[in-house]
């Protein structure tokens, strides 16, 4: 995936828009990754968040995607790096692997769900249901996926600014 990325739909149905929409958050998160050096990748600043760190949040992103698609939207079972104990392991538990191996697993697993959802109906149901019984489906997934990408591109922003100085959009 490269970063070139633009929010502005080639047309403006509602499911271009919406993969436009996760295309461009997806791509800002690895934008605001470029230059960053490993230590500063994995340095955590903010002490409410000690799990918060550039290549924490990526592999988090990650995560969230496949379970939302993987798990919840198509019942696999649940090999995420999380447990009962770490509920919030997929922020810490890949710190050694260089900012680069995380960016690419990230990036292969969103090319691997646009092929996967290209075809599928937005009304799709999910497998899984809301803790509360209520059925959802592909099109509020991938709402919900950008919801989270564009909450925690806000949070690379602080964190790149107060690492390295970097700013952007």
């Amino acid at each position: 995936m490269t970063t070139n990325r633009t929010d502005v739909p080639s047309s403006f149905d509602e499911r271009t828009t919406l993969l436009t929409m996760l295309d461009y958050t997806r791509k800002t998160a690895i934008a605001k990754c470029a230059g960053i050096s490993e230590e500063n990748a994995r340095k955590a600043l903010l002490p409410g968040s000690p799990l918060m760190t550039v290549s924490g949040v990526i592999s988090h992103l990650r995560w969230v995607e496949y379970s939302w698609i993987q798990s919840r939207l198509l019942g696999h079972a649940d090999e995420g790096p999380w447990t009962e104990e770490d509920p919030d392991r997929e922020f810490h538990y890949r710190l050694d692997l260089p900012i680069s191996e995380v960016l690419a697993d990230y990036e292969a697993l969103a090319r691997e769900h646009d092929a996967l959802i290209a075809g599928w109906d937005l009304d799709m149901p999910a497998v899984e249901r809301m803790r509360d019984g209520t059925e959802f489906n592909l099109r509020w997934i991938l709402h919900h996926l950008v919801e989270e990408n564009a909450r925690h591109n806000g949070h690379l922003d602080i964190l790149r600014e107060l690492l390295d100085g970097t700013t952007g959009d």
